[in-house]
């Protein structure tokens, strides 16, 4: 692309315009006599800039694609590859899966802060540390687990194989990656033997020569024992979700993107339409700094004029409202109601009342709910 038509990209404020500049600036930053030029301080600072302005009202679609085009670079600014790493996971997992630019720090501070989609796949990075993978065994997430015990090129040490051998007790899923990895000894094999299926029994005994008929023995007695009254070993794992663990999440994310500055009114109608109430709830509330349990209950009332306050105060435009009432609506059951009239009611608190005045007539109108 010629210097001029990016030039005419940069002035258009056109969404699908500033999206394709997005893209072409990653296309122009990544050809070959680029080289160390991008990895210059001044450079990074003016790239962090433009990039984080760009991608923040950016559609999935494109924060997908811009996703896998830096999956690989050495040279994207890492406050951005932690922006996407903390994204939807489809548009998360090739930069946790492949980034040079995430340390071990931004790995662990995302096994805190990510869902559990993210962990898995945390877990399945390509020779991840001692460090993340003592993250991971300390979190004890199940799935996770199960994730860290199928990576081959995990660095754990016979410490950390006799924690996930000890572990497999409980956890079933846990059990066939474990019988296959290369660092299992003969020693934890004869462990693992105990509380696994026939098959994998002889596929441990072929591969470590063990005594099977010793084994057998020593289970059998543990067999007994919980027929006596010892509970037996769980056969199944089920995943959950911990509460709330996405909406933390999504705090985080909001909480950088603020911080960044780059935190706008444009990013409120982004998150509504790839239908992440929550994001919506969240960003509003850091947006127009109010509670988030008043947006909350606004949101839920049959009083929408009071969802056209909060918007009103942080700077959304009278015209872009009722899209942003419509698809408030379509995510929450129809909430707020009051039908077509008092959308056309809400329309009202955007003028004349300044973004000042409606957010304080927001805080004690939500005050009352």
């Amino acid at each position: 692309m010629s210097s001029e038509s990016l030039l005419d990209l940069a002035k258009s404020r056109v969404p699908a315009d500033r999206e394709r500049l997005l893209l072409a600036i990653v296309d122009l930053c990544d050809t070959p006599h680029a080289g160390e030029a991008m990895k210059a301080e001044p450079i990074q600072a003016l790239l962090s800039s433009i990039f984080m302005s760009l991608v923040v009202e950016a559609e999935r679609d494109i924060r997908k694609r811009l996703a896998e085009k830096l999956a690989t670079a050495d040279w994207a600014p890492p406050a951005l590859v932690n922006v996407l790493a903390l994204d939807d996971i489809e548009i998360a997992r090739p930069i946790i899966a492949d980034s040079p630019l995430l340390r071990d720090v931004d790995l662990v501070r995302l096994l805190v802060e990510a869902t559990i989609e993210h962990q898995i796949e945390i877990a399945r990075r390509p020779k991840i540390s001692q460090n993340v993978v003592s993250a991971i065994l300390h979190q004890a997430e199940p799935a996770v687990l199960t994730a860290l015990a199928g990576n081959p090129t995990a660095e754990l040490s016979p410490r950390d194989m006799a924690e996930l051998v000890e572990m497999s007790r409980q956890i079933a899923a846990l059990r066939t990656p474990l019988s296959r990895h290369p660092r299992l000894t003969s020693e934890l094999a004869e462990r693992l033997y105990l509380w696994v299926g026939q098959a994998l029994r002889r596929s441990l005994a072929d591969r470590f020569r063990l005594d099977s008929d010793a084994l057998d023995r020593v289970m059998a007695a543990a067999v007994a024992e919980a027929h006596a009254g010892v509970p037996r070993d769980s056969q199944s794992m089920v995943v959950l979700a911990r509460d709330g663990e996405r909406e933390e999440m999504e705090r985080r994310l909001i909480d950088k993107l603020h911080a960044a500055g780059q935190l706008r009114p444009g990013y409120l109608v982004r998150a509504l339409r790839e239908g992440r109430l929550t994001l919506f709830i969240t960003a509003l509330s850091m947006l127009g700094r109010f509670e988030v349990d008043h947006i909350r209950r606004a949101i839920d009332s049959d009083r929408p004029e009071l969802l056209g306050l909060a918007c009103a105060a942080v700077g959304i435009d009278r015209s872009v409202f009722p899209t942003i009432l419509e698809l408030v609506r379509e995510l929450n059951d129809g909430m707020p109601g009051g039908g077509a009239e008092s959308a056309r009611r809400a329309s009202g608190a955007f003028a004349p009342v300044t973004p000042t005045v409606a957010g304080a007539a927001f805080r004690q109108a939500a005050k009352s709910l």
